[in-house]
């Protein structure tokens, strides 16, 4: 059987000893978690994942979802049962204002329940991250009134929220999407089409579900202009936030897909429904991407946590499994072989997933830090900075940490062997729960787009820039002898992404495919960075931290190493990612469409 233990140790240090998460207790909900409350926190999450979430996962791969001829749908035995744990424990919550009913907490720790939860059960861990990405677009883009009704049920978890954005002729262009928006006498709109691969559409975990739809209101220009959002509830909401009667909105199928079995992934079929404007009209793009750059993040950590539950499996099995003998003779004299862990490729598999997984908790915690920051902060400056951040890191974080995470699956299921490509032993079950994570939420390649086209120029190159002074501001500092095994790597890491930049200015403009060509490999170029800044922010930390409580040495210890493996071993990937840049296009766009 597989397991799962959360990483509560390594959040800790990275909160408390990369972060400093003491030194924001001047933003809202900060002051709540002193580092004795911050443990009990993290604690709890970890606990309630490993022990009601995690036996959930193969149980409820194998059953999947039912869809009953009425389109209400059933999910697999004990999730009902876990999710009214998971919700009476204020997780759904936790990070909404007080004044909806949430506890007010810093969203950093959302995502740190999402990393735990999605390790220990994605299909679940869906459910409850849906709602939390439809919250954030209500409480920024709805009215008061919408506010009042829709987010105190929700941020208890009484409602769960979905996004409603693809149809079958359009995924990314959304310009072609065709569903309807009729006005009304009551000023509602009648809400007609269809929608696909709609994640937690329909299920019966819930009272409400509370959909966030794109559609085009009746004379609305053509294209991305013309679209609104709108909130369209399974049951409608009375004045005084009952319930009302049924929707016309029903599941008309459910996908069979590759993975995520134990979450309703729904073809939605809206006939006429009730629905309310969220924010102005033909604006619906701008509400809807504040649930999408969450959602983006909160994917990225789903890449992570499929790698960590993936590692965590394959080192025990790497430790327990014997097979062979040692190249430098045998380790396991009274065995007929020794365990695979001696092998220095099985090492090399190991390592990789490792000191991936590591690195991206701590960017994946530091750019939620940034969120919070960019949210609650009252210095204009640190919120500007701290957006940039976000803005520039979201689409490098959903790319490289699910392709990433996608192939720690896949080394994985590769140390286990034949094992691991059984069906019983659970592994290949990370592989096929990893893969969604390189597609929805805006393909990968999308994401490099979005990274080249848009983010990098944003204001003149601002964020870009202001990030390689950030790194290079670091380099420069941190000079002794202990960290030149992280800062000196770094620094001919950040001048290969320093060049790519350069080269990306003079080429992309005049031939646009240069820039599109390279999206890709300029992402991950700049993700090997980011994970390698991480890591030398945590190797000064933990230098730090060993003097300071020398008990600690060995685990610390283990941590540096593995962040020395990383800078010999995975960070010079940044100078083959530049040769493919700097190679242009001509090879890549020259052969015609009829010989492929």
């Amino acid at each position: 059987m597989p397991i799962y233990k959360a990483p509560v140790d390594d959040t800790l240090f990275l909160l408390n000893d990369v972060l400093h998460l003491e030194r924001y207790g001047n933003l809202a909900g900060f002051s709540d978690v002193p580092p004795d409350v911050l443990a009990q926190i993290i604690g709890e999450a970890g606990k309630i994942c490993e022990e009601r979430l995690q036996p959930l996962n193969r149980s409820g791969d194998a059953e999947g979802c039912r869809l009953d001829a009425s389109g209400e749908v059933t999910t697999p035995t004990g999730f009902e049962e876990a999710y009214r744990e998971f919700v009476a424990g204020g997780w759904v919550g936790l990070a909404v204002p007080p004044e909806y009913d949430g506890q007010g907490l810093p969203y950093t720790l959302a995502v740190v329940m999402n990393e735990f939860a999605s390790a220990a059960n994605m299909s679940f861990a869906m459910y409850p991250g849906l709602t939390q990405g439809a919250l954030a677009a209500l409480l920024r883009h709805g009215d008061e009134e919408q506010k009042r009704l829709f987010a105190p049920p929700m941020a208890a978890g009484r409602w769960t929220g979905t996004m409603n954005l693809t149809e079958p002729q359009c995924g990314t262009d959304l310009g072609l999407l065709n569903t309807k928006a009729s006005p009304r006498a009551d000023g509602s709109y009648a809400i007609s089409g269809q929608k696909i691969f709609i994640s937690a559409g329909e299920h019966d975990l819930s009272e409400n579900i509370i959909h966030l739809v794109l559609a085009r209101i009746d004379g609305a220009p053509a294209g991305v202009k013309g679209i609104s959002l709108f909130i369209v509830p399974k049951y409608e909401v009375n004045p005084d936030g009952t319930l009302g009667a049924r929707n016309a909105v029903r599941c008309g199928a459910l996908e069979h897909k590759m993975g995520i079995h134990g979450n309703a992934t729904c073809v939605m079929n809206y006939d006429g429904a009730r629905g309310f404007l969220v924010g102005e009209p033909n604006r619906g793009l701008n509400a809807m991407f504040v649930m999408m750059n969450e959602a983006r993040l909160g994917v990225a950590v789903q890449g992570l946590a499929q790698s960590e539950v993936a590692y965590q499996n394959a080192a025990a099995y790497a430790k327990e499994r014997l097979q062979g003998r040692a190249l430098t003779g045998a380790k396991n004299a009274g065995g007929g072989a020794d365990p695979i862990i001696v092998h220095p490729d099985i090492r090399r598999g190991l390592m990789e997933m490792k000191a991936f997984n590591e690195a991206a908790r701590g960017l994946a915690l530091a750019t939620a830090l940034d969120s919070d920051i960019a949210h609650r902060s009252q210095d204009a400056k640190a919120r500007q900075a701290a957006d940039d951040r976000l803005g520039l890191l979201t689409p490098v974080l959903k790319g490289v940490l699910t392709d990433l995470g996608f192939e720690s699956a896949v080394k994985a299921q590769q140390i286990w062997g034949g094992h691991g490509y059984i069906d019983e032993n659970g592994v290949e079950q990370f592989v096929r729960d990893a893969r969604i994570t390189m597609i929805y939420e805006g393909a990968n390649g999308i994401q490099a787009l979005d990274l080249v086209g848009r983010k990098l120029p944003k204001d003149n190159g601002r964020a870009a820039m202001a990030y390689f002074a950030e790194v290079s501001e670091f380099i420069a500092h941190e000079s002794s002898d202990e960290m030149k095994p992280f800062v000196e790597p770094l620094k001919v890491a950040l001048g290969d992404l320093q060049k790519a930049t350069i080269w990306l200015m003079q080429n992309a403009l005049a031939k646009p495919d240069n820039g599109a060509g390279a999206s890709y490999d300029y992402m991950h170029l700049f993700g090997r960075v980011a994970l390698g800044y991480t890591w030398a922010r945590i190797a000064r930390a933990a230098l730090a931290k060993k003097k300071e409580t020398p008990d600690d040495a060995a685990w610390l210890d283990a941590k540096l190493t593995t962040g020395r493996f990383f800078m010999e071993k995975m960070l010079p990937e940044t100078s083959f990612r530049l040769a493919r840049i700097t190679a242009g296009v001509d090879t890549l766009m020259s052969l015609p469409a009829e010989m492929f």
